[in-house]
């Protein structure tokens, strides 16, 4: 098969390389798209800590190529099914995953998506196969766009941010951020019967928003952005804030912008990770919570296949170009641009 390889920061070769073998409780997925994210650029530059040579990717979907012989015989999948893979390599039995906090899971940072000593590493979306446990797979309908599809787990680490907090009707909510994961926040608190507020420099993602359905918007570079927040909220303050970049400086402006006894969840990794100056009276004066949220657990998962799959929401509005993994060049410089939105790679017809 085919594969785009990352031999080392920002020098890529698109190889031949062995298809995956399965084992009898695994499927062969032929991949169909996959999208790129912000960790994938970062992997891409060299601004991680993981083993090269690596193949990226895991905001990726595809078809049944072929079955396990116990998947055979559960009767569950056939070949030819439109799937996703759930991408955590959680292994049930710690503590965080008997808690249904699967998506921390003490092995999946050990595991050789991160590291691979004696090969690649990688989660291996970027190749045209992929081979996947059964038990994490989740069946798409025929009718499904593939482009749709390789949203399922982008929105899915919204919808367990969304999940980690209680937003009720009329709730003021403020969306640090307007690229793909502030804007799949603003579409999913709007679900919620929030009024929402995004926070973002380019007007053209201001206006993409209020397109969306966002109540308001600031313009952070034009004032006191602070100040607008509290003026919108009657001076309380959003009472839920979702940081969704990577600033160190924006996330202590998160925390001034949140109401008393408001949450604000930090949703991105810091990035460089600084030390971010807290006024820890005020946090306790007024009850703030500060949180964050990472990766999907399984039941957020399920939720986002569920919502596009139902067409609760179509994230595809959200994709700013499709190409072909041939292209790995073109497409990697094109997400790495600060004012895109979703770039997605295409394997095959």
């Amino acid at each position: 098969m085919k594969a785009i390889v990352l031999n080392q920061p920002k020098d890529f070769s698109i190889k031949e390389i062995d298809t995956p073998s399965i084992a009898e409780d695994e499927v062969l997925i032929r991949i169909k798209t996959s999208g790129i994210c912000t960790n994938d650029v970062r992997d891409f530059n060299g601004d991680c800590n993981y083993s090269y040579p690596r193949i990226g990717g895991h905001e990726y979907c595809g078809v049944i190529e072929e079955l396990g012989s116990e998947v055979k015989k559960k009767g569950i999948f056939k070949k030819g099914q439109k799937v996703v893979k759930y991408i955590i390599e959680n292994c049930g039995d710690c503590y965080y995953c008997k808690r249904g906090d699967e998506n921390i899971c003490d092995e999946h940072q050990k595991s050789t998506v991160f590291h691979n000593p004696e090969g690649l590493s990688g989660y291996g979306g970027f190749a045209e196969y992929a081979a996947a446990k059964a038990d994490d797979l989740y069946v798409y309908a025929e009718d499904t766009a593939f482009e749709k599809m390789a949203f399922t787990e982008p929105l899915a680490c919204v919808v367990n941010s969304i999940n980690r907090t209680d937003i009720r009707y009329g709730d003021d909510v403020l969306v640090i951020g307007g690229g793909t994961m502030g804007l799949l926040h603003v579409m999913l608190a709007k679900l919620k019967g929030a009024r929402v507020v995004l926070s973002e420099p380019l007007k053209e993602r201001r206006d993409k928003a209020l397109s969306l359905g966002c109540d308001d918007v600031v313009d952070p570079l034009a004032g006191d952005a602070v100040q607008a927040v509290k003026d919108m909220t009657e001076g309380r303050g959003a009472q839920f804030v979702f940081n969704t970049t990577a600033n160190p400086r924006i996330a202590a402006q998160a925390i001034d912008m949140t109401a008393p006894t408001g949450t604000v969840m930090m949703f991105s990794s810091i990035h460089p990770n600084e030390p971010v100056p807290v006024n820890l009276g005020a946090v306790h004066s007024y009850q703030v919570t500060i949180t964050g949220a990472v990766s999907p657990t399984i039941a957020a998962f399920h939720q986002a296949v569920q919502m596009i799959g139902k067409g609760i929401i179509d994230p595809a509005v959200l994709t700013e170009a499709v190409y072909d993994y041939q292209d790995f060049g073109e497409a990697m410089k094109a997400a790495a641009q600060p004012d895109t939105y979703k770039v997605i790679l295409k394997f095959g017809e």
